[in-house]
């Protein structure tokens, strides 16, 4: 057997494949998962160095795709420090085990886009931090009536479609989600217009009927932000953007889902778990009151008071964003749910990746994907270690 190929394989470990956790070992090359049985039947090669991980258990890398900043950063205000704000919270997520991310504006004014957005720049993750996927734009073309923390006076509608996109927005070059209300004019040509562009759209902070929000499914719309959270409460006669988890579209619908204890209650958790297991994506939806002490703080333009861990507009008790990081929630939704460990990991790895259409490289173990991958506790979830493209980025202290 040959040896100098630059495999690494990782011994004594369960591991998350395929919605099954199975105890074999993990190889890894050049950033990515390979096939043992091309390695000894066909390459007949031996690893370089193998990695005793006394059976503690390898999952995928977590994927958040909506998080407004954290330690201190938000990344819809700063318009000076865009870059060193991004390189702060990406090396921050590495330590809960995210390893890409979607950097998320909310509802601000004008110049803030056009400032901001071109200097979000997607990036491979690495010892610098987790990955930027793309930039996820919530607002402004949302509702007023739902408009829950985003401030009513940069709310706007895309009467011109995609042009209003634009103009507001500036160059769309590095976003890949948009969050907007589909009843709006001028929305169903936007959805249309982004989707073709490849980015994807969910539907959020809207009043909008059943009706509305399936026909924005079907022109091209496939996510839900936040779910339950500044919608349409469900109502038997028309339960609205919440119906698309049991709705006749023949698209599958992904949906946000804040398990930080605070913004979604249990049952509610097991409510949209039930109806639509495989579009559940944990968010953190976290703000740059994350990783801090309670007290004054900001999303985007939005003074913030941060009680007993609950992110509040200031003055007032309407909340606005969380201050949990991903792998606590995934400790909430196991909880919440009683569900099994598969279920609660893939909520945050899989399931993401799926809403984003990168499941061929992301978000699982598959041979072949990124080697993007997390070393955790079996019992606690505690963060072992986390990896990205095979490097070791992250490493628990204790």
């Amino acid at each position: 057997m040959k040896t100098k190929s630059g495999l690494t394989r990782f011994h004594n470990c369960y591991i998350l494949r395929n919605r099954k956790i199975v105890k074999e070992d993990f190889w890894i090359r050049d950033g990515k998962i390979e096939n043992p049985e091309q390695v000894f039947y066909v390459e007949q090669l031996e690893a370089d160095i193998t990695v005793d991980c006394e059976d503690l258990l390898i999952a995928p890398g977590f994927i958040d795709i909506q998080i407004n900043g954290g330690w201190g950063v938000d990344f819809s205000y700063d318009s000076e420090n865009v870059e060193d704000g991004i390189k702060i919270v990406a090396k921050k997520l590495l330590a809960h085990g995210v390893t890409s991310f979607c950097p998320t504006m909310v509802t601000s004014a004008e110049e803030k886009y056009h400032n901001i957005l071109p200097r979000i720049k997607k990036q491979q993750g690495g010892k610098h931090g987790a990955s930027v996927l793309g930039v996820h734009l919530e607002g402004p073309f949302i509702s007023l009536a739902k408009k829950g923390a985003h401030m009513e006076e940069y709310i706007r509608i895309p009467e011109k479609g995609l042009k209003s996109l634009e103009n507001v927005y500036g160059s769309l070059e590095n976003v890949l989600i948009v969050t907007l209300a589909p009843e709006l004019q001028g929305a169903t040509e936007a959805i249309k217009s982004l989707t073709e562009l490849g980015i994807k759209v969910a539907l959020g902070h809207s009043s909008a009927s059943l009706a509305e929000g399936e026909k924005a499914v079907e022109c091209g719309a496939n996510l839900i932000t936040h779910l339950f959270n500044a919608m349409l409460p469900f109502h038997h006669r028309d339960p609205g953007l919440v119906g698309l988890l049991a709705s006749s579209t023949k698209k599958q619908v992904y949906y946000g889902i804040i398990s930080d204890g605070i913004h979604t209650h249990p049952a509610a958790l097991r409510i949209a778990s039930r109806t639509n297991p495989e579009g559940l994506v944990l968010v953190s939806d976290a703000v740059a009151a994350q990783g801090l002490e309670d007290g004054n703080h900001r999303i985007g333009p939005q003074l913030v008071t941060v009680e007993d861990g609950r992110a509040y507009v200031t003055g007032t008790k309407t909340l606005c964003g969380s201050t949990t990081a991903l792998d606590d929630c995934i400790m909430t939704l196991k909880k919440s749910l009683d569900c099994s460990l598969e279920y609660a990991l893939e909520a945050a790895s899989l399931h993401p990746a799926k809403a984003l259409g990168i499941e061929h490289i992301k978000g699982n173990l598959n041979f072949g994907c990124d080697a993007d991958f997390v070393i955790l506790d079996p019992k606690t979830l505690k963060v072992i270690s986390t990896w990205i493209s095979g490097e070791c980025v992250y490493q628990s202290q204790s």
